[in-house]
């Protein structure tokens, strides 16, 4: 199992002010059966083996607390060539949806497969339609480093068609998502939902008001996330950040 090493920041507080002597460090580290070499030196094979919280030190002294990583450690060093859905949006999609363990969903573009990865960790069975190679390579490499054996990968193009039935949820990242309608009524079951990403707000546009019969259109939103640097008495909002990400559009089917 890959371990995490962590490290803390040694922080030197004079006269109400804080000087850091060592910045914090973390490292996630796929083959434990290997001495494992990072800039604060080398951590023996040896020391892998021990119970997550040990405290492990490299041959410079540098010392690290040891823990199993989890699937959210693997998820965040996940590939990327495509920009993924960020997980601000991906949350929302699955508060506001409700999947489960029993879920089916279909998910188009894959892009890297920040979505699909994810739903496929929650979902009982997750579907995503790629038409690019080398996207369609990105994702099955993701997929097999997180170990998700639920998670079928189509090469094909999602508006020619969807062979899946009875779906839970389709969501789609697509140029023009409103021309995938008719193949997504055919997939999706009574009820289930239809959420499409756009970081435009004229797609969002285009996709609700040529939304077909089939489906309602519940709600469109964006999800704004702010950071804050919090050092001692430093208490403010990160003055870099990105904030906008995209729009979600979500419908549910009625017929």
């Amino acid at each position: 199992m890959p371990k995490i090493l962590i490290k803390k920041a040694k922080i030197l507080k004079e006269n109400d002010k804080e000087i850091i002597l060592e910045k914090p460090a973390s490292y996630l580290v796929r083959d434990i059966s290997k001495d494992f070499h990072c800039k604060e030196g080398v951590i023996l094979k040896k020391e892998f083996k021990k119970k997550d919280g040990a405290k492990v030190k490299t041959n410079t002294n540098k010392e690290f607390t040891l823990i199993s990583a989890d699937f959210m450690d693997l998820y965040k060093k996940m590939k990327r060539s495509a920009q993924i859905i960020s997980l601000k949006d991906v949350g929302v999609i699955v508060a506001y949806t409700g999947v489960n363990k029993n879920s089916r969903v279909v998910d188009a573009g894959a892009g890297s497969g920040g979505l699909s990865c994810f739903l496929a960790h929650i979902c009982k069975e997750v579907t995503t339609y790629e038409i690019r190679d080398d996207f369609y390579d990105v994702v099955n490499e993701n997929k097999k480093k997180l170990g998700l054996k639920n998670l079928n990968i189509k090469k094909q193009d999602v508006l020619k068609g969807i062979s899946e039935r009875c779906v839970d949820l389709i969501t789609l990242d697509l140029p023009d998502p409103w021309n995938a309608f008719d193949v997504v009524s055919k997939a999706l079951k009574t009820g289930g939902y239809l959420v499409s990403y756009s970081p435009t707000i004229i797609q969002v546009a285009d996709f609700v008001n040529k939304l077909s019969d089939d489906f309602i259109h519940l709600q469109t939103l964006e999800l704004i996330k702010r950071e804050w640097e919090v050092k001692g008495r430093k208490v403010r909002p990160i003055t870099t950040q990105n904030v906008h990400t995209g729009f979600l559009s979500f419908c549910r089917k009625i017929v």
